[in-house]
């Protein structure tokens, strides 16, 4: 058996969630799955349409963006994945999407406010928006820098990638991370449904209060807290 067969069919599954949760077009998005152990992730394929993968066209590379294994090259934001995989060592999966409503808060360079609950049974803070990157450091290795970027606009605001598990990078679209792929496609969907809320919120009424700091704590804390209740 192929030794890195269980990463292909779990970077297989988990990009084949991306069209049917409507958080893709054409080929706009990607998904990667880590062995740790191995010290490699599979990844998407570049450029190729959702209907024509499958487990074996994942490609298999190390956390300094090498390909390990695979015929087809990896997609263009393998460094973006490989540099949160070598500094976040506890996160197994990564999503980036160009979802309408994320991407839209991305373009507008803005964070997402936390309106509703919905909102903090994930998150305690807005979520945030990375701004974009100097002339610099897009100039360079680009999406090796989106990786730094991400990284650095959590480490400024003093938040950590194990609290929050889904940023926006400003004119660019959303990243998401968690446990596994699974877990990071679930965040990415819950990121564009908050995002979509979000705008409606502020369309309704501009200047929206921001969710009491009580249910922020509340709803969080139910589902994630020391005595959390939410769940089997």
């Amino acid at each position: 058996m192929n030794p890195y067969e269980h990463i292909k069919i779990q970077a297989y599954e988990a990009n084949m969630q991306l069209p049917q949760l409507g958080l893709v077009l054409f080929t706009f998005g990607n998904v990667s799955a880590a062995d740790r152990s191995k010290g490699v992730f599979a990844i998407k394929p570049s450029g190729v349409p959702y209907e024509q993968l499958s487990p074996e066209k994942m490609v298999i590379v190390d956390f300094d963006g090498k390909t390990v294994e695979g015929k087809l090259r990896p997609s263009s934001d393998t460094l973006t994945h490989a540099v949160l995989y070598k500094h976040w060592e506890k996160i197994g999966g990564i999503v980036h999407t160009h979802s309408t409503y994320a991407t839209a808060w991305a373009q507008s360079l803005r964070d997402i406010p936390i309106y509703g609950t919905t909102h903090a049974d994930h998150n305690t803070v807005d979520i945030p928006c990375a701004p974009p990157m100097d002339d610099k450091m897009i100039e360079g290795d680009y999406e090796y820098q989106t990786g730094f970027q991400i990284m650095n606009a959590l480490k400024e605001r003093k938040l950590s990638y194990e609290e929050i598990e889904m940023i926006l990078v400003g004119s660019h679209a959303p990243f998401t991370w968690g446990s596994t792929a699974h877990k990071a496609v679930y965040n990415s969907a819950v990121l564009e449904a908050v995002a979509k809320m979000a705008h409606i919120t502020e369309s309704v009424k501009a200047d929206a209060a921001r969710l009491k700091d009580s249910l922020i704590k509340k709803h969080f804390e139910r589902k994630h807290g020391p005595n959390s209740y939410y769940g089997q």
